[in-house]
């Protein structure tokens, strides 16, 4: 797995939806304002951690899907024995939903519908697989595969594998094989409609699309998760989260490629907002993007308080960008002057190397511009060459080290690049880490439009 990138800490993320009331203030009062967010807490007495369960104790019921008939083998369909072992565990007070170490077991779309008794625990500790061939999967649920819904107070954890088996579905994407009919596939795991969840140590590998959705949700903690699939497979999200509130996610790997993203937003002149976002403490190796912000012309909404901080990387194609003209369309999007409305992004403590001369591109909506972006104590560098800072459209300041420089973000020129010298050596080149995750007529050069 050799592009990934690794969370320690994502501090807070909220996605709310409403009307953008007017929002003036000035740089100091901002800047306050994003270093004073919180971290809202789940009761850690429901969602203690459990040990490990192989029989009954501390007054938990264990309920083995081995029990209900589930083989284990990796062939035969054990999709009825985990919901009948469902059945029981989610109307059973203190239950603990088991999938045994050691085997295999294939399930089939489904599923797992609460509110749940109190107290319940899913444990999985063997291996889930779904079924290989897109041409059998339910028509019914095309978009999903393990889907938990309506839950509260559940814990899931273990040192289990669930597995996407994704490799047909990626040769069939159109982003593989153009010839290809463009559709959606499933998503590995959704947390979807619950409240105060915690999914911690378990592995989510080669996903069909999506690895993990968290969706309309509040209260979630997610830890020591490893999500991995080869570098080329096509629009396999890590952690996608969506409509969701208080959200974190704490030491979790993820090896898919595509580094961390904010959007895309504003797709089908859709309204899209998302507010206080703290990224704190990440380290991307090899990622086509660093830390992006992304948003379809024609949108309507915003992205506002979002900190990014205490970020290395290493070989990125896109450290850091703005992109408001974002096309992930097998055909030229129209220009169009609404925009999602970008403002109050701060980037602190980012260090690392690039793979592009564009080290930072705001690329920004000339009738929506971005605003009140700040740096603080950036360093990117390039190994073979300058590196430079593309801005159009899109104002801020910066404070303390900023290289390569961002005076662009203050010029009066609407579309500028900034350029700094960049002299690293390949002794240089190791990372350190600092004090301490949907045209118009606007020049979009240098911009690449990358896929999610």
């Amino acid at each position: 797995m050799d592009r990934f990138f690794f969370i320690s800490v994502l501090g807070l993320l909220i996605v709310a939806h409403g009307v953008a009331g007017n929002m003036a203030c000035d740089s100091i009062a901002m800047l306050e304002e994003l270093e004073n967010f919180e971290v809202e807490e789940v009761d850690e007495t429901e969602l203690s951690k459990v040990p490990s369960w192989t029989s009954e104790r501390g007054g938990k019921v264990l309920v083995n899907v081995d029990s209900y008939g589930a083989v284990g083998d990796g062939v035969s369909d054990d999709t009825q024995a985990f919901e009948n072992a469902w059945n029981t565990a989610c109307t059973t007070p203190k239950s603990v939903f088991l999938v045994p170490p050691g085997r295999h077991y294939l399930v089939n779309a489904t599923i797992f519908k609460g509110p749940c008794a109190e107290r319940l625990v899913i444990q999985i500790d063997g291996t889930i697989v779904a079924p290989d061939e897109p041409k059998n999967w339910d028509p019914n649920l095309p978009r999903l595969w393990l889907d938990f819904s309506k839950l509260n107070g559940v814990l899931f954890q273990g040192n289990g594998v669930i597995d996407g088996s994704g490799s047909k579905w990626w040769a069939s994407s159109c982003k593989k094989n153009k010839s290809n009919p463009c559709r959606g596939a499933p998503t590995a795991l959704t947390i979807d409609s619950s409240s105060a969840v915690k999914i911690e140590g378990l592995t989510i590998q080669n996903s069909q699309q999506m690895h993990f959705v968290i969706s309309r949700s509040d209260s979630v903690r997610v830890s020591d998760v490893l999500v991995s699939a080869p570098e080329d497979s096509p629009n396999t999200d890590g952690i996608h989260i969506t409509g969701s509130t208080n959200v974190v996610l704490q030491d979790c790997k993820i090896g898919t490629g595509h580094g961390i993203s904010i959007g895309s937003l504003g797709k089908d002149n859709s309204t899209s907002t998302v507010t206080k976002v703290v990224l704190d403490t990440a380290f991307l190796r090899e990622t086509t993007n660093g830390l992006r912000i992304k948003t379809w012309q024609g949108g309507h909404g915003y992205v506002r308080g979002v900190r990014f901080e205490n970020v290395a990387m290493e070989n990125v194609v896109n450290p850091i960008i703005i992109d408001q003209f974002y096309c992930d369309s097998p055909k030229t999007c129209k220009n169009q002057t609404s925009a999602v409305e970008i403002s109050e992004i701060t980037y602190r403590n980012i260090s690392g190397t690039t793979k592009s001369s564009k080290a930072m591109k705001f690329a920004c909506s000339d009738t929506v511009p971005c605003n009140n972006i700040v740096l603080s104590n950036i360093n990117l560098e390039k190994k073979d060459g300058t590196v430079a800072t593309y801005c159009n459209s899109a104002k801020g300041f910066g404070y303390g080290v900023v290289h390569p420089s961002a005076d662009c973000l203050s010029s009066h020129n609407k579309n500028y690049n900034a350029i700094g010298q960049s002299a690293i050596t390949k002794e240089s080149s190791v990372i350190g880490q600092t004090k301490i995750s949907e045209f118009s007529e606007t020049s979009t050069e240098g911009i690449i439009h990358t896929e999610l």
